[in-house]
């Protein structure tokens, strides 16, 4: 096994693009890969693109009415059908979307891959994280859903047990869906409550059913939470469950959208604590999982100020070579972002904070509404695992 992790990265994937008005803006991409540069972490890591998925690996997940849907509207942006979710203002038809998709799921599932066999122990796809897509549509930014993609495509190579954990403010649907009747793969989502935000979904009831009942859970967070609760509610429920699953693979998507900054959602958490979940998640990854860890980007709107930061402290993480919170950001990559911006962008890798948190184990507060999500969550999810709440 390489003592070096793999970031898989291709220039095509900034044409994933929804257009200028979309939040959506793959200049986040482009900056994150500046960024990673400027720190030289791209001579830290192996850097390899992958192909495209072909029509029978996306099958893996999608229909195959749906993929030639999307192939259609890729071709003719104007014939879009809408009733595949495309065309629509939360995914808008593009020249050229079905290649851009599937290059992302390819580099995702070329992650998998190389992880399984044992090219390397860690693998980056900071594109990818397209937790929404479903099996037969387009949602929620996502066109094909790149981390099924790569759950099945491990599921394929032999793998028992992936455990998948979401820490994206929105609840990843899609990636439950695809797996709701399957006790091969444990799906973890912490994100803001199904009431205040898209998709409406991710409630604690949600636990999965027939031979994959108690294999979905959801930690449904209360609107403007920060930093202290996220933490607190992630090591309430991660670890346990990793612990009790083993899994041989964990796959994680860490959408920097449950940042204060980000202009979709009302969650308040700093870089810094993303951060630490990072870590934590690649320090889960070589407890539970053999070192094995395919970790994805996600949501993420505030294009400029948090996402290449946060991205960038992925691949560091990721490589064994963590940037340093008070790191200075270089200044060629400030010249980059005011080039394709016209903005100003952060001058360090920290929002100054000290994540900390109180552990579970030293006791709950009934009353708190953070730890109400995190009780229901437990109740839900843990007697069917044989865990205690």
């Amino acid at each position: 096994m390489s003592g070096r992790a793999q970031l898989m990265w291709d220039d095509a994937v900034t044409g994933y693009d929804f257009g200028d008005t979309h939040p959506m803006d793959p200049v986040r991409l482009a900056l994150t890969m500046g960024l990673v540069r400027a720190f030289g972490l791209d001579a830290a890591v192996d850097l390899l693109s992958a192909r495209p998925l072909g029509d029978s690996s996306l099958r893996l997940v999608h229909r195959q009415d749906y993929v030639a849907a999307v192939r259609a509207a890729s071709a003719n942006p104007r014939a879009a059908d809408q009733s595949y979710g495309l065309g629509t203002v939360d995914d808008p038809a593009f020249t050229g979307m079905h290649e851009a998709s599937a290059l992302i799921a390819g580099l995702s599932v070329g992650a998998a891959e190389a992880v399984w066999r044992g090219e390397t122990e860690h693998a980056v796809n900071f594109t990818g994280g397209l937790h929404h897509a479903m099996p037969g549509s387009a949602a929620g930014f996502c066109v094909y859903n790149d981390p099924a993609l790569a759950i099945a495509r491990l599921l394929e190579l032999g793998a028992e047990r992936v455990a998948y954990v979401d820490v994206d403010v929105h609840h990843g649907d899609g990636v439950q869906a695809a797996f709701w009747e399957d006790p091969r793969v444990l799906t973890i989502s912490l994100h803001e409550h199904p009431r205040t935000l898209f998709p409406q979904t991710g409630w604690p009831e949600e636990t999965g059913a027939g031979d994959g009942e108690g294999s979905a859970v959801n930690v449904a967070l209360p609107a403007g939470t920060g930093d202290e609760g996220w933490l607190r509610a992630f090591h309430a429920v991660v670890p346990e469950l990793l612990a009790d699953f083993r899994p041989q693979v964990l796959v994680t998507q860490h959408g920097a959208d449950t940042h204060f900054e980000d202009p979709l959602a009302h969650l308040a958490v700093s870089l810094d604590a993303q951060r630490a979940v990072m870590e934590s998640c690649h320090r889960l990854a070589h407890e539970h999982a053999d070192g094995r860890w395919v970790a994805l980007g996600g949501g993420g709107y505030a294009v400029v100020d948090v996402v290449p930061r946060s991205w960038t402290h992925l691949v560091g993480i990721a490589a064994h070579a963590p940037v340093d919170p008070e790191s200075v950001v270089p200044p060629s990559w400030r010249d980059l972002v005011y080039a394709r911006t016209r903005q100003l962008g952060p001058g360090r890798m920290t929002d100054g904070r000290t994540p900390s948190w109180k552990a579970w184990e030293d006791g709950y507060d009934p009353a708190d509404r953070l730890d109400q999500a995190v009780l229901a969550s437990r109740k839900a999810a843990f007697p069917l695992r044989g865990l205690l709440t």
